[in-house]
C-alpha cells in the first residue's frame, strides 16, 4: 500500500496501530510512533534547544505546518542539527510503523504534519532501511522478546567490559523500564536502545525474558559440565543458555 501511494504521489497520513507516516507527493516527510521519542525529545534532551523555545515555535508555526522552518529562521536550531534529528526521528518511528501489525492500515488524504518539510525521503528508502534494521537486530540476538520486556541487568563476568552507551542504558535498567522507556528517558532513538539491549543479551548481561509457554521452559535442559574440566566461561554459558531459551 505504501508503494502504491508513493507511485500515486499521494499526500496525507499513512495510519497503522504502531504510528503514522506522513507523505507529501508520495515522499515520506515525517513519522511518529508511541514507541519512538519524537523530534521534540531528540532536540530538547541535549539542552541545545530549551523546552520553552520548542513550545513557542510549535505555538507560532504549528497551524501553518512550518515548525521546522521557524526553528531555523528564528535561530533556535541550526539547519544541519534539525535535519539530523528529523531523519533520526523519522527512521526510528518508521521502524515501528512498518513492523508486523494486527490492525488495519489506512490512509487519510490531505493530512499535513505540523513540522512541515525538512528532508523528504522516498518511501522505498524507508522500507529498505526498516528491513535492514530488523535484519541487524536479528543478527545480534534472534529473540525479539527482549525489545519489549523490562531490562533486568546481570553482573558482568570477570573480564567483561561495557561501552559508555551500555553503562548509560543499564543505569536506567531497574527491572521495570523497557528499552522504549529507557530511550525516552535518555532522549535517544529507540532503535539505538534496542541495539544495545540485544548486544547485552548476547553477552549475557541482561536477563532473557521468561518463555511465554511454561511447558516449553521446562523442556530446557542444563548444559553438562565435565567434572575434570577447567573453570567454565560463565559468560559463554549464559549466551548458550539464553540462545536455547530464545528458540523454544
Amino acid at each position: 500500500m505504501l508503494m502504491r501511494l508513493a507511485d500515486e504521489r499521494a499526500t496525507g497520513a499513512f495510519l497503522r496501530d504502531q504510528g503514522t507516516l506522513y507523505l507529501v507527493e508520495g515522499r515520506v516527510v515525517h513519522a511518529e510512533s508511541p514507541a519512538a521519542p519524537g523530534i521534540d525529545v531528540l532536540l530538547t534532551a541535549g539542552g541545545s534547544l530549551p523546552r520553552q523555545g520548542w513550545q513557542e515555535s510549535l505555538t507560532l508555526a504549528g497551524t501553518r505546518h512550518e515548525v521546522g522552518r521557524h526553528l531555523v529562521d528564528s535561530g533556535r536550531v541550526a539547519a544541519g542539527e534539525l535535519e539530523m534529528c528529523h531523519l533520526g526521528a523519522l527512521y526510528d518511528a518508521a521502524f515501528f510503523v512498518l513492523g508486523p501489525a494486527r490492525g488495519p492500515t489506512r490512509f487519510r488524504y490531505g493530512v499535513a504534519h505540523w513540522l512541515g518539510r525538512v528532508r523528504p525521503v522516498c518511501a522505498e528508502a524507508v522500507e529498505r532501511e526498516t528491513r535492514r534494521r530488523r535484519a541487524l537486530l536479528d543478527g545480534i540476538w534472534p529473540c525479539a522478546d527482549v525489545d519489549t520486556a523490562p531490562v533486568v541487568p546481570r553482573p558482568p563476568a570477570p573480564g567483561q567490559t561495557l561501552t559508555g552507551r551500555q553503562r548509560a542504558l543499564l543505569r536506567l535498567a531497574d527491572g521495570v523500564r523497557t528499552p522504549t522507556a529507557i530511550a525516552w528517558a535518555l532522549g535517544r532513538p529507540t532503535f539505538h536502545a534496542l541495539i544495545e539491549v540485544r548486544r547485552l543479551a548476547a553477552a549475557g548481561l541482561v536477563e532473557p525474558p521468561r518463555p511465554r509457554d511454561p511447558a516449553a521452559a521446562g523442556a530446557a535442559l542444563p548444559l553438562p559440565v565435565p567434572v575434570d574440566a577447567a573453570a567454565p566461561d560463565i559468560a559463554l554459558l549464559r549466551r548458550v543458555r539464553d540462545a536455547l531459551e530464545a528458540t523454544l
